[in-house]
């Protein structure tokens, strides 16, 4: 193998409490995709931090171009030619797309005043290649999520580096957009320019990626040629032990009917009906758009639907705020859980009893060695990667902050737990635990709806499984009867389900 552009050598980095990286290494060479993989928690993020200068190293080197170099901070990292684009978007919503690529370094003339024009004109060609339907001018915050990712991605670009580190790059984007990113990182990787891509989605790396590096507990596990492993042992590099099973569905008995949802519409979706019985896990497949969230958002209460009702075991419910969701036993758990599911700035044990405090409070008093008790018991039972509960939650890797925004979800004590996307930017150890504790739930009788966008997800893990398109239910199948080829059709409408009164 070449000499790399850049090497990472026995790198150690500790926090109060916590050693991070312990002796964790990295290559990576021009005109080649490294993956760097682990669980979270396992020093990714914190050793591509490093690199860029927000955290110093307490031992270990690194050789950029065959110097050995020391970072002061990301300007001075992207100066050099190093650019990161970062797991949570770094840009501004009420800027336009092309402020927010050129943000801190507009393109101005001799006086100072920005060239409009021309710095427009040079966000254009950036969208473009990225396959962007957007003019450079309008306001950020009208875009997607996904969208936004992808101007996350036109401002690395632009600042035409030899090294781009993409942190879970495609967490937020369809297909299409997807498919758009691999097409640049291929002409990237033609262009000479040495990529370092962190994703928990294994399809992705034997995709794009020509080598792999493995991080566990900080500690660097092995490199590997992308031609010379397989995903089985590439999972037992990064968890140390063998995963038998990845989706472990149980078999239980249904109850009785616990939810029903009856011709729901809004102008999100349309004449929505289906059943949910008490020990059900019920899948909800479908590409990006097609109103799976804004349908689970006004189950909860969390968006205002037009006509139709919600009925909790027979009873019809009123649902116009979360509140009152969570007053008729109903949680849900955010696919965006840095926006909408937890607060950075609070604690795990602050995070996880935010919607419980009815239920541990006595006469109006928080019992707080009852919510002690809880929370540690949820850390515990979770297995939640944190140094106490008092740690600020932000500083906790994003698996373990996904566990803590599930937890606080059945501190409620619900009846139905709606699950949207919740093994998103997880890695596979963390996913089996989640898995596990779905199964553990419904086999308590809970009533479980999961979204997810990953068909294997939907597949091993649901009883029975709706698809939705364009806001409608286009198939509804059993466990048996369902496979990825099905579900894929209906995701694109083509067997839209015959309307039944």
């Amino acid at each position: 193998m070449s000499q790399p552009i850049l090497e990472l050598k026995n790198i150690h980095k500790s926090f109060p409490g916590v050693k991070a990286l312990d002796n964790a290494c990295l290559n990576v060479y021009s005109g080649k995709v490294m993956a760097l993989m682990g669980e979270n928690g396992a020093g990714k993020s914190t050793l591509m931090k490093v690199l860029t200068g927000i955290y110093s190293l307490d031992e270990g080197e690194i050789f950029y171009e065959n110097k050995q170099v020391s970072f002061t901070g990301p300007r001075h990292s992207q100066q050099a030619g190093i650019s990161i684009i970062h797991q949570e978007l770094n840009l501004l919503p009420e800027l336009t797309i092309a402020e927010n690529i050129f943000l801190g370094r507009e393109i101005t003339n001799a006086f100072g005043r920005i060239k409009w024009s021309l710095m427009f004109a040079e966000a254009q060609v950036l969208l473009d290649r990225l396959n962007v339907k957007h003019k450079p001018s309008q306001r950020l915050g009208e875009l997607s999520l996904g969208e936004q990712q992808m101007v996350e991605i036109a401002k690395a670009l632009s600042f035409k580096s030899k090294i781009i580190v993409m942190d879970e790059p495609t967490d937020a984007l369809t297909e299409t957009e997807t498919a758009s990113l691999f097409t640049v990182i291929n002409e990237l990787r033609a262009e000479g320019v040495g990529i370092v891509y962190i994703s928990h989605r294994l399809k992705e790396i034997f995709e794009i990626c020509d080598d792999i590096t493995v991080l566990r507990d900080g500690k660097f596990i092995a490199q590997r040629a992308v031609s010379e492993t397989d995903e089985d042992s590439l999972i037992e590099l990064m968890v140390g032990r063998r995963l038998d099973e990845q989706y472990p569905r149980v078999d239980s008995k249904h109850g009785t009917r616990c939810l029903e949802v009856k011709h729901l519409s809004s102008s999100d979706f349309n004449d929505i009906s289906f059943t949910l019985d008490h020990g059900e896990i019920l899948g909800i497949s479908g590409l990006m758009g097609a109103g799976r969230t804004e349908l689970m958002k006004a189950i909860y209460g969390a968006l205002p639907y037009q006509s139709g009702e919600v009925l909790m075991e027979g009873k019809v419910i009123t649902v116009n705020s979360p509140q009152q969701g969570l007053a008729n036993r109903i949680a849900y758990i955010s696919e965006d859980r840095k926006g909408d599911g937890l607060i950075l700035g609070l604690s795990v044990k602050e995070n996880m009893s935010l919607c419980s405090l009815k239920q541990l409070s006595h006469r109006l008093q928080l019992d707080h060695a009852a919510e002690t008790l809880a929370v540690e018991d949820f850390i515990h039972l979770f297995n939640i990667k944190t140094p106490s509960k008092d740690q600020i939650i932000g500083h906790l890797s994003g698996g373990n902050q996904q566990k803590v925004a599930i937890a606080k979800g059945l501190m409620t004590r619900p009846k139905v737990l709606i699950l949207d996307e919740p093994t998103r930017g997880v890695d596979v150890g963390a996913k089996k635990e989640i898995y596990q504790l779905i199964n553990k739930f419904k086999q308590e009788g809970m009533s479980i709806i999961l979204v997810s966008s990953e068909m294997p997800e939907v597949l091993g893990m649901s009883d029975r499984i709706l698809v939705m398109y364009q806001g409608q239910i286009s198939g509804e199948f059993s466990a048996e009867e369902a496979d990825q080829e099905k579900l894929m059709a209906c995701a694109f409408g083509n067997n839209i389900m015959e309307k039944t009164a």
